[in-house]
């Protein structure tokens, strides 16, 4: 989690999120934009990882700039349900993952 420190406080481009396609080169939906945003507010996103489609990472926004992202999974049988991801998932997910969300967070940030 420490390589994306970097983004905590960086201001959101809007642009950027609502921009399915460039999203979609990181493996990436927008799935809750909140239009417009409140002074604080979460944006959420998912990706695929293992084969399933089912990651949730969700991203704490206040005042514009990235302040909190958290990663968790969506229950397949019920996607409104998510989990936090053990330690573990969490490691597998971000090694095998990681540059494809370094880009994802430099793209969505300014």
């Amino acid at each position: 989690m420490e390589r994306f420190r970097k983004f905590m406080g960086a201001e959101l481009n809007l642009e950027s999120v609502k921009d399915a396609g460039g999203l979609s080169a990181f493996g990436v939906t927008c799935t809750y934009l909140p239009d417009p945003l409140d002074d604080f507010d979460e944006i959420e996103f998912r990706t695929g990882f293992g084969g399933q489609n089912n990651i949730v990472i969700t991203a704490a926004v206040e005042m514009g700039k990235i302040k909190r992202v958290m990663f968790s999974a969506a229950d397949p049988d019920k996607p409104d349900v998510i989990r936090s991801l053990t330690g573990s998932q969490l490691e597998d997910f971000l090694t095998g993952r990681g540059d494809d969300l370094d880009g994802f967070f430099r793209f969505i940030s300014r």
